[in-house]
């Protein structure tokens, strides 16, 4: 299958933008003083849940990177 290059290029940015957003949440999640991701210094089921959401748009976020990363490089090597 062959992507097209806006295609690629937006799946490349998508996978930058996830990186970008999650890092940022997750310096949030950590340093929470609200007493929703920590009880008393202890993380809470609301930081683990979150924790793996990031990670899981992570791999996500990395995994469509790559491949409009893959789709730009096909199209050069066809040009």
């Amino acid at each position: 299958m062959k992507l097209s290059r806006p295609v690629s290029w937006f799946l490349l940015a998508f996978g930058a933008w996830s990186w970008v957003i999650w890092v940022t949440f997750v310096k949030n999640l950590i340093k929470d003083g609200s007493g929703l991701a920590f009880d008393h210094g202890h993380p809470t089921a609301y930081f683990w849940v979150h924790l793996l959401l990031a990670v899981v748009s992570f791999v996500l976020g990395t995994a469509i990177g790559v491949i409009g990363l893959r789709g730009l490089r096909a199209l050069r090597r066809t040009s």
